[in-house]
């Protein structure tokens, strides 16, 4: 107990101006009607956090990937959340598995290896995890 008092003013319980708070979305539906969900979901986080003050990706893999097709249904927003510097990340492995390459995919993204693992490690890294 008298441990726990000496380090407890150490400590700072406010927030620091400098904290930057990091989530990842999963979209792995092919709908998208999910996908203007994620999308709001990272425009209204930034919004209520300060664009500078928080770190986002959306991780589409599986049905989900078709949300990151060149021809993809949502291409105006995800050219605005690029702009907005919200990571837009693509699973290779489920590229791989329905043969789709690069060239078919949104100009600007970003790729992950497998999009499953990618979450697990941010979670791990203490990244919050949404999946709208």
């Amino acid at each position: 107990m008298a441990f726990a008092a000496a380090v407890l003013p150490l400590h700072s319980f406010g927030q620091d101006k400098t904290e930057r708070y990091r989530v990842v979305l999963q979209v792995s539906d092919n709908d998208p009607a999910k996908w203007n969900l994620a999308l709001n979901n990272a425009r209204n986080i930034q919004q209520d956090l300060g664009k500078d003050h928080v770190q986002i990706e959306i991780v589409a893999y599986g049905p989900g990937l078709a949300m990151l097709k060149a021809d993809s249904k949502v291409g105006d927003r995800l050219a605005q959340a690029l702009d907005s510097s919200i990571g837009l990340m693509a699973c290779e492995n489920t590229m791989h598995n329905t043969k789709v390459t690069k060239d078919q995919m949104y100009a600007g993204i970003g790729y992950v290896d497998a999009g499953v693992v990618h979450i697990m490690k941010r979670q791990r890294e203490g990244w919050a995890y949404i999946r709208p």
